[in-house]
């Protein structure tokens, strides 16, 4: 089964991934930080940063898969992709500050937008379907 939304999103979360550790890389190169951050701050926020996308990231995916999987691609499951993407976008430029920012708030809350909007449209194809499928002959006899 062919998952266009899902394969495409992965590749943008993989390229974003790459991105952000870039984003720590240079940080690293530059200052000859070898081991955690050394102090640096900024390279500390970016380095939250990158562990912040990593805790979130798996679990949407496998949402996406799910979700896909059960009612195929769709506009609101291509738009939900791509919200997800440009927050994280904004969350990771928002962390660079040493005060809260709009973009980190944005970024944060969008993504739990999307996190819980995914698990609501899980659990209500997980319910509907379960109450739609009739039960098997075998089961009714036991009844």
């Amino acid at each position: 089964m062919l998952l266009p939304i899902t394969l495409t999103f992965a590749a943008a979360c993989a390229l974003l991934n790459l991105w952000i550790a870039t984003r720590c890389a240079r940080i690293r190169i530059s200052d000859k930080v070898m081991h955690g951050d050394d102090g640096n701050r900024l390279l500390a926020r970016r380095m939250r940063a990158h562990a912040n996308f990593i805790e979130y990231t798996p679990i949407v995916l496998i949402l996406f898969t799910l979700v896909e999987m059960a009612v195929g691609a769709s506009l609101w499951l291509w738009i939900a992709a791509l919200v997800y993407v440009v927050a994280r976008v904004a969350h990771a430029f928002g962390m660079d500050a040493d005060q809260p920012t709009a973009w980190r708030a944005g970024g944060a809350l969008l993504t739990w937008a999307v996190m819980a909007g995914l698990s609501i449209a899980a659990l209500t194809i997980a319910y509907t379907a379960t109450r739609a499928m009739p039960v098997p002959p075998a089961l009714a006899a036991q009844v």
